[in-house]
């Protein structure tokens, strides 16, 4: 009997505790956490009181809530199979890329949309919808202005995937959503399709290298051509820098032998110049002994005018010179005019001895 009543008890308690938290709940938040990746949006009395970024919040009024709008990337992907070109073929088409809300920076975008678009703010679910409609629209658009070629073939995906990206930025902007990395990983071909486009690209592929081949041919025998006239051009260069060589020696013997010459005319010329500074000593010296001669000859030629004048005088000093000649020891031999004398030594037993000097 008392269990099940407990039980009621408890029941009851829960429901009261329930129906008060439901009422606090409008009333009141405490401490509610926004985190890195979230912005926060405050209501009070159903109207947007402001939009926080990260931190813990706490709130007490009428009405007062706290909603949490994601800022982590959203991907997406969506596939085509049935979209028409301008030339009326078929092709399917596969669109990959990531979806944004708006941030805190974008708080009043976010405000002024909220109204209409709270569901794509708060719901990943209802944002990739919405995204992937606006995507296949995207898609419709782009190919459908293009020809088969021009959306299948080479670059052309690039500027499909370009034109894709552009067309559903515009129009997710309206929705405050931004679209990121946007791919176009696929075309999708029907069988038929694809052997024609191999077909084409293999014939494409062979003309390619055909002209490649024709590119690189030509280009080897340019270079085969520049290799010669390179071959050509050292030789010429070589024969150049060798006459130049022997142009600068030829200047420099040349230089040599001026700087030679003009040593040889100069030391001529030093030559010269002494050889005259001698003979200009020479004929001084010469004329200096002419004059000293004249002067040791003018006492001679004094006395032998002296001489010419007086020859009693003359024949005096002829006497008195040989007076001075004999000496006390000289012999002298008389003897007649035209005989030979007969010398005789004086010595012992030798006679007779005449004294000239009694």
């Amino acid at each position: 009997m008392h269990i099940p009543r407990i039980i009621g008890i408890l029941i009851i308690v829960l429901i009261v505790l329930g129906t008060l938290a439901f009422f606090a709940s409008r009333f009141v938040y405490f401490l509610v956490p926004v985190e890195q990746n979230q912005v926060g949006v405050q209501f009070r009395n159903g109207q947007i009181a402001a939009i926080v970024g990260p931190g813990l919040y706490t709130d007490v009024g009428l009405y007062v809530e706290l909603k949490l709008v994601g800022q982590t990337a959203i991907p997406f992907s969506v596939q085509d199979d049935e979209i028409i070109t301008s030339d009326k073929q078929r092709v399917g088409v596969i669109v990959n890329g990531d979806i944004f809300r708006p941030t805190i920076v974008q708080a009043d975008l976010m405000r002024n949309n909220w109204a209409s678009y709270s569901d794509i703010y708060l719901n990943d679910t209802a944002t990739k919808g919405r995204v992937e409609a606006l995507a296949r629209q995207s898609m419709k658009v782009c190919v459908g202005q293009r020809t088969f070629e021009n959306n299948v073939i080479g670059s052309a995906r690039d500027e499909l995937r370009n034109c894709i990206d552009d067309e559903l930025s515009r129009l997710a902007q309206n929705y405050g959503l931004q679209i990121a990395n946007v791919t176009v990983p696929n075309i999708i071909l029907g069988a038929e399709v694809q052997a024609l486009l191999d077909a084409i690209t293999k014939s494409r592929l062979e003309t390619e290298k055909a002209n490649q081949d024709k590119l690189r041919a030509e280009a080897q025998a340019l270079a085969e051509q520049a290799k010669q006239r390179g071959e050509v051009a050292v030789a010429q260069a070589r024969i150049q820098e060798e006459a130049k060589q022997q142009t600068v020696l030829a200047q420099l013997e040349r230089d040599k032998l001026a700087a030679q010459k003009a040593v040889i005319e100069t030391q001529k010329a030093n030559d010269l110049l002494a050889a005259q500074k001698d003979l200009e000593i020479n004929r001084a010296k010469a004329i200096a002994a002419a004059e000293k001669a004249k002067a040791d000859l003018a006492q001679n030629l004094a006395l032998a005018a002296l001489y010419a004048q007086y020859p009693a005088y003359l024949q005096l000093q002829i006497a008195a010179a040989n007076a001075s000649a004999l000496k006390a020891t000289d012999k002298i031999i008389f003897t007649p005019e035209g005989t030979t004398p007969t010398i005789v030594l004086p010595g012992p037993g030798v006679v007779p001895t005449v004294n000239t000097n009694p």
